[in-house]
């Protein structure tokens, strides 16, 4: 064993260092262990923050409604106008309240706000005392993608001179049997390679319960008390060592902090739809960053990933139940970081957001179609949110973020309403013949009417207000002149605005539907089940594009009778919705699309420093990537028979062998029956389900038996 497997002398694994983690009762008030008074790191009169964003928010809102009322008809109400003012002051708070927390950003943002608790991005790096899990969860993700980003990672934390506190844990949940052996080899080439042996481990779950939220909880669970700290990441995420040294450091000098999160910024795409993406999320992604931070304060929220966790505190409070009622709605809870949050800050835990801090990273969707099949499991998962909201001692921030998780979908099929409701009272008004006096004696007719010069002033306040916050985020960019000459200058900035702004403004109506067939979807009682998400930049097929979007077009097309039939006037105010829902297909193509995508960046487009001038972490990772692969056969079975080195390592990965008592497989025993069926390495691979075959691989007669067939 010794002469073939590493992990012989260096296991996958450290020694086990259980902590307790149990599930909360979400209607029985936490046990704060003492800490009932407010966070030490709050902001001084952070109540007074949060009155003037929401307070004004909340204003804003009542005068917008005061016009809408006047818009409508201001000689009496109809149960349409009603249903639209309704639907206006709602739909009106929401975009309100964006827009005052991104005033708050814009002066954060001048002020060279957005850090605290004794963090500094300059200097020198603080001396850390404290052992820390860096948690890389991964599921049926491209091994060679997720070992690069480690490979940065580990070179950039070398460089700090302080790599020997961090331990690297790769958590696998994966369920492809080809690919989980894939991990195995690209685990053993990530040590051989880095030449560290003693700080990056390897696990996978035979069973992936409780999907992410209960592979950290599991890691928590065997090894939680050997690290005081934990940082949790995505299969994307890239960190800078000094960001993680920094975060790691704020949370030992203030032991009353449960979480940091960083803003993760997004990088290399490669397509439209990335690079649009990445281009917003770094000019707009600060302010908005800054000015939550500014008004949530030390009950802030957690997006997952990209964020440093004490895990003392995260055990004590962070385990999550089971909701009551089947699926899609009950069962484990889907989007389990805000709940995290919101559990740890009810425990008495500071929850905070660094906007200020840069080194943290990710990557986007590549297009539309990819953003669409993500977004299904997050709406559920928000819309899930709704039986956590009336939890027992929860802060009342925390219940409105949850809330304003749900509205961020449930927004969607609103507009839609808004919008038909919208119609329904023009088609009334020109082929329904109105009742001037009805059943009462007045002397003077009640006259249905929409004051059209109002409505002009309503809409365009109403657009204000929503585009508002991209105007701040580039009057901000143009006092950081660093940044703006590395995102193409003011010029080329300010017609990348102008470019991202009208084609989001054209694919809007297309996520709009896109998000209310899924939460029609969910409420019907459908579930999103659980897939890899699509990382390349692979062409998307036009025949794929046009079965996912005939429906939209379609829509729009029926969409823009109904309003040519009422008047002209409508159908030309409604054209930037028509015109996005008509054009789904192309757009949907556009967007995808990497050659579009280039060709703006070499216009000098939607460009961002980490494309003019990467920072040397994500060039550690670019160039990790660009590594030639291994040549490995890609089926399991093969590639174990092959490599005898690779075999004896997965067998000393293996969990113990099932005891008398313990639960039966049956993909195991079926996958065990079909090889001794099997007459060689070809038929037992044609025989087996990715289930067995995957449940056979962790057997170790099943392996022996690998082992005798014929080639």
């Amino acid at each position: 064993m010794d002469a073939v497997s590493p992990l012989a002398r260096f296991p996958a694994l450290p020694p086990e260092a259980p902590m307790r983690m149990d599930a909360q009762d979400l209607h029985a008030a936490p046990d704060r262990h003492g800490r009932d008074h407010a966070p030490e790191t709050e902001p001084r009169l952070i109540a007074l923050r949060r009155f003037s964003v929401i307070g004004s928010a909340m204003a804003l809102t009542a005068y917008g409604a005061y016009q809408m009322h006047l818009v409508l008809d201001a000689n009496g109400a109809s149960v349409l106008g009603v249903i639209m003012q309704i639907l206006f002051v709602a739909l009106f708070l929401w975009i309100a309240l964006a827009f005052t927390s991104s005033i708050a950003g814009f002066f954060s943002l001048l002020t060279r706000g957005g850090l605290g608790l004794g963090i500094h991005a300059d200097g020198p790096l603080p001396s850390l005392r404290t052992r820390i899990a860096l948690l890389m969860p991964t599921y049926n993700e491209d091994p060679h993608r997720v070992m690069a980003g480690l490979r940065a990672i580990h070179a950039s934390l070398r460089e700090t001179g302080q790599a020997g506190v961090f331990d690297i844990f790769i958590l696998s949940d994966t369920t492809n049997p080809d690919v989980w052996i894939a991990e195995e080899a690209a685990f053993l080439d990530l040590r051989r390679d880095t030449g560290d042996n003693t700080h990056i481990f390897y696990r996978r779950r035979a069973k992936n319960i409780e999907r992410k939220a209960g592979n950290v909880g599991e890691w928590v669970r065997r090894f939680g008390k050997a690290y005081p700290l934990m940082v949790t990441l995505d299969a994307d995420s890239v960190m800078d060592g000094r960001t993680l040294v920094r975060i790691a450091a704020a949370m030992e000098r203030n032991p009353d902090v449960g979480l940091i999160q960083t803003l993760p910024i997004i990088a290399g795409g490669t397509t439209l739809f990335a690079r649009m993406q990445q281009f917003a999320g770094r000019v707009y992604g600060p302010l908005i960053a800054h000015g939550i931070a500014w008004w949530h304060g030390a009950a802030s929220n957690y997006w997952g990933h990209n964020a440093v966790i004490r895990t003392a505190a995260f055990a004590e409070q962070a385990g999550l139940p089971h909701l009551p009622g089947r699926k899609p709605f009950g069962g484990h809870i889907l989007s389990h970081d805000f709940v995290e949050a919101a559990l740890m800050r009810r425990g008495g835990w500071a929850i905070h957001m660094v906007p200020a801090l840069l080194g943290s990273y990710e990557e986007s969707p590549p297009s539309l179609t990819d953003v669409a099949i993500r977004d299904r499991r997050w709406c559920q998962g928000n819309l899930q949110h709704y039986k956590v909201v009336p939890t027992k001692g929860l802060h009342w921030l925390s219940r409105l973020h949850m809330l304003m998780g749900i509205g961020s979908y449930v927004t969607s099929p609103l507009w839609l309403v808004f919008l038909l409701v919208g119609i329904l009272i023009s088609l009334q008004a020109r082929f329904v013949r109105p009742e001037y006096f009805g059943d009462t004696k007045t002397l003077y007719p009640h006259w249905p009417q929409v004051d059209p010069i109002q409505a002009k002033f309503v809409f365009m306040a109403t657009m204000g207000i929503l585009l508002a916050p991209k105007l701040f985020a580039y009057i901000a960019l143009m006092f950081d002149r660093t940044t703006l000459r590395e995102c193409g200058g003011a010029a080329r900035t300010a017609a990348s605005v102008l470019v991202e702004t009208l084609i989001g403004g054209l694919i809007a109506p297309i996520a709009m539907l896109i998000q209310t067939t899924g939460v029609i979807s969910i409420l019907s009682g459908q579930d999103s089940g659980w897939n890899a998400q699509r990382r390349d930049d692979g062409r998307i097929p036009l025949g794929i594009i046009v079965r996912g979007y005939w429906r939209f077009t379609l829509f729009g097309l029926i969409l823009g009778a109904c309003a040519w039939a009422v008047s002209l006037a409508l159908f030309l105010w409604m054209t930037p919705v028509l015109l996005g829902l008509v054009l789904a297909i192309p757009l949907a193509a556009l967007t995808a699309s990497r050659d579009a995508g280039q060709a703006l960046r070499r216009a000098g487009l939607l460009l961002v420093p980490e494309e003019t001038m990467p920072p040397d972490v994500l060039v550690k990772a670019s160039q990790a990537l660009a590594l030639p692969e291994p040549a490995r056969p890609q089926d399991a079975l093969v590639a174990l028979r092959t490599s005898p080195s690779l075999m004896a390592s997965h067998r000393a990965m293996l969990p113990p062998p099932r005891q008398p008592g313990d639960p039966i497989d049956p993909d195991c025993l079926v996958g065990l029956l079909k090889l001794q069926e099997a007459r060689s390495l070809s038929d037992a691979d044609v025989r087996l389900t990715p289930k067995e075959k995957a449940a056979a691989l962790t057997d170790a007669r099943s392996l022996d038996r690998l082992l005798s067939l014929p080639g």
